[in-house]
């Protein structure tokens, strides 16, 4: 695990016992953490399905290194399983909501889910417990969700907090033990010492507010992030037409003292998977609710719409039309680490050269065909990227899997029909590429 990051960690004093709800990639990875850190975890869910997988240490997506951390707490006994919410908060000191909140095809939040969740909860909650909102939510939620409680269940005493969840699809448990901050939203701006207590053995700086400014707070730092892609991603575009290297320029401004190098500075395709898009999905809302003009907000969702597509046509420069054409789609996940394809750049790609006459074949070295059944009326999926390239027209490279790179380029080259190759996330070597004959195009690297 040591590769994982995990820090030396400091146990606490007492062990409390804690209750998380929703067993996907949040709770799932919550869960595990809080028993790495020494606590007495549930998590619940009324997936029976997911209790059952999960009970064998197989999380409902991959993310590194998590199956093999749920199997050393089932066995150490600080993690468990139910599908009975009321067993699972019997005795529990936190209640932790971390369900991923679902969004649909516009980016806006569902919450009806939650809701329900605090619905039931608040009718077998015992008293002195403390609720933890972690799941995305936009600002004001939390303060619904306490009125809703005292409607259900008046004379409860307990606390609601909002710690917004930091993670990042492939690289969970790291964020999860080693955070640059932990961000503790209470009532009435009064500090929570008991959710303090409980990420105290984190040794990272905690930041005390009043629940609006937590729940704000990662709507802005989402929004920040897309809008450094979104920038990246212009400067990639013009840098195209006017012959310079777009990723040079970008490496350039990360090492300014001002800006950084671990900025995502990086060009290629729009940020996907919705959480991103999710808060500025949020903020575009809020400004026109309170009337306040977000013109920077509008334009990183507009250029980020448009940017997946913008990519995609690069092959109408070597066949001038799609229709007809065989196009082999490396990666499904919307990115490296994770098999999430939840609002994924390569679904939204591939829907689009359909539409425009293509027929696409596809591979991910993490997902399934069973995986992917909703879809199999758009691509066809192969197991073997090899079978993907043979009879293709062009290939389109979507996902920086590491695998990618340790491809035969000169098998899939002599099994083409003609010699093309889009590398959106420039994760390739081109110079290689070019001198065994591919028609190489990257992003912001000039046409």
């Amino acid at each position: 695990m040591e590769t994982l990051g995990l820090p030396n960690l400091s146990p606490p004093l007492r062990f409390p016992k804690v209750c998380v709800y929703g067993l996907w990639h949040l709770g799932v990875v919550t869960s595990a953490c809080l028993a790495e850190l020494g606590y007495k975890v549930t998590g619940a869910s009324h997936d029976g399905s997911v209790i059952t997988n999960l009970s064998h240490a197989k999380a409902p997506l991959f993310e590194p290194g998590l199956d093999e951390l749920v199997s050393k707490h089932l066995n150490t006994g600080n993690l468990r399983f139910g599908s009975d919410l009321e067993k699972a908060l019997d005795g529990s000191d936190f209640f932790i909501l971390a369900v991923d909140t679902p969004i649909n095809e516009h980016d806006e939040v569902d919450l009806s889910s939650l809701y329900s969740i605090i619905r039931e909860a608040a009718k077998v909650l015992s008293d002195n417990v403390t609720i933890i909102v972690s799941s995305q939510v936009p600002i004001g939620t939390c303060d619904e969700f306490i009125k809703l409680i005292i409607s259900i269940n008046p004379t409860l005493k307990f606390e609601l907090v909002c710690v917004p969840e930091n993670l990042r699809l492939g690289r969970a448990i790291e964020r999860f033990m080693n955070p640059d901050m932990v961000v503790i939203g209470s009532q009435n701006s009064i500090p929570s010492e008991k959710a303090r207590s409980l990420f105290a053995p984190l040794g990272s700086k905690i930041v005390d507010v009043d629940l609006k400014t937590a729940e704000m707070s990662k709507h802005v730092i989402n929004t920040y992030l897309g809008t450094m892609i979104s920038f990246a991603n212009e400067v990639a575009n013009l840098s195209d037409q006017v012959g310079a290297d777009g990723r040079k320029v970008l490496e350039v401004l990360s090492l300014d003292s001002r800006v950084s190098p671990r900025a995502p500075l990086k060009p290629g395709l729009g940020f996907g998977g919705g959480t991103l898009a999710r808060d500025l999905t949020v903020l575009s809302n809020l400004g026109k609710l309170t009337d306040v003009e977000l013109n920077l907000v509008e334009g990183v969702i507009a250029v980020n719409q448009n940017q997946n597509r913008r990519v995609a046509s690069k092959l109408k420069r070597f066949y001038g039309s799609f229709e007809g054409l065989i196009i082999g789609v490396y990666g499904l996940s919307y990115k490296s680490g994770t098999s999430s394809i939840r609002r994924s750049p390569a679904l939204e790609i591939i829907k689009y050269l359909t539409e425009q006459g293509a027929f696409i074949k596809a591979h991910d070295p993490k997902l399934v065909k069973e995986d992917l059944d909703l879809y199999a009326d758009q691509f066809e999926f192969f197991s073997d990227p090899y079978v993907v390239a043979s009879g293709s027209h062009a290939i389109f490279f979507v996902t920086d899997w590491p695998e990618f790179s340790r491809l035969d380029f000169q098998r899939i080259k002599t099994s083409m029909v003609y010699p093309v190759l889009l590398d959106a996330l420039n994760m390739l070597n081109s110079e290689y590429l070019k001198g065994l004959g591919f028609m190489y195009q990257g992003v912001g690297r000039g046409l």
